[in-house]
């Protein structure tokens, strides 16, 4: 069976969110706004701590008020898989809908982190009400399966070194970067390697190279990418 339903021995918060950020309430009808209000409820998550964990029953869908959020599988025995990131706006805990009662992966918070709950008996009478809300969100699913085809194809085929820049490039593309010039989230390497289905010392000594070949550059646990042309290029190299 599995972990006990958290959100009640969660923190709650007292900050509520604006009605118009999320993936939710972005897709909604503007109807249906008082009504999430009504019954949603918010949580705090300090950095590292689990917001739920694989085997756990499935009681809400959850969404990013504030923070980012890491979504990650057991890949053996004691490694983790990456699945994706959230951050600001973004729906998750949305694997555990269907048939299965649990859900088949974890969610930790990689800084502090604000969410919205939806619970389940909720969300799905969300959905009968807003037929445009499903539409969009099945569209989701569909971006979401052809990522993980790709993620699939890649640990299959792709040379580490590729799959470590692929992941720089995806990191970029979806946290945006600083005004330094670093891509906008702090990982540590042992996440990045969690995230390109490697190992930690692949990922140290690979971060390295592309260091010394002057495609990234490095502070502390953040990345700047300084070539994104030759970064592709490797992505391209596969180990057939």
């Amino acid at each position: 069976m599995g972990n006990q339903f958290k959100p009640l021995a969660m923190k709650k918060t007292h900050n509520t969110c604006d009605l118009k950020s999320c993936f939710l309430c972005q897709r909604c009808l503007p109807e249906w706004l008082p009504v999430i209000e009504a019954h949603r409820r918010n949580f705090f998550f300090k950095k590292g701590e689990l917001i739920f964990t694989e085997g756990e029953e499935v009681k809400g869908i959850y969404f990013v008020y504030s923070g980012k959020v890491k979504v990650h599988k057991k890949w053996g025995a004691e490694k983790e898989l990456i699945i994706r990131f959230a951050q600001k706006g973004d729906i998750f805990g949305h694997r555990g809908l269907g048939h299965e009662t649990h859900y088949p992966i974890s969610a930790t918070a990689l800084e502090a982190v604000e969410v919205c709950f939806i619970d389940l008996d909720f969300f799905r009478t969300t959905l009968k009400v807003n037929y445009a809300f499903i539409y969009q969100l099945l569209e989701f699913f569909a971006d979401e399966l052809q990522e993980s085809e790709r993620k699939m194809r890649n640990l299959a085929h792709m040379q580490v070194k590729g799959r470590i820049a692929q992941s720089l490039i995806a990191l970029r593309d979806k946290f945006g970067t600083t005004e330094e010039g670093f891509i906008n989230v702090a990982l540590s390497r042992q996440d990045l390697a969690s995230y390109a289905g490697t190992t930690y010392e692949t990922v140290f000594r690979i971060i390295n190279d592309l260091t010394e070949e002057r495609l990234i550059r490095t502070e502390g646990k953040s990345i700047g990418i300084l070539d994104s042309d030759r970064l592709l290029e490797l992505t391209s190299e596969t180990d057939l």
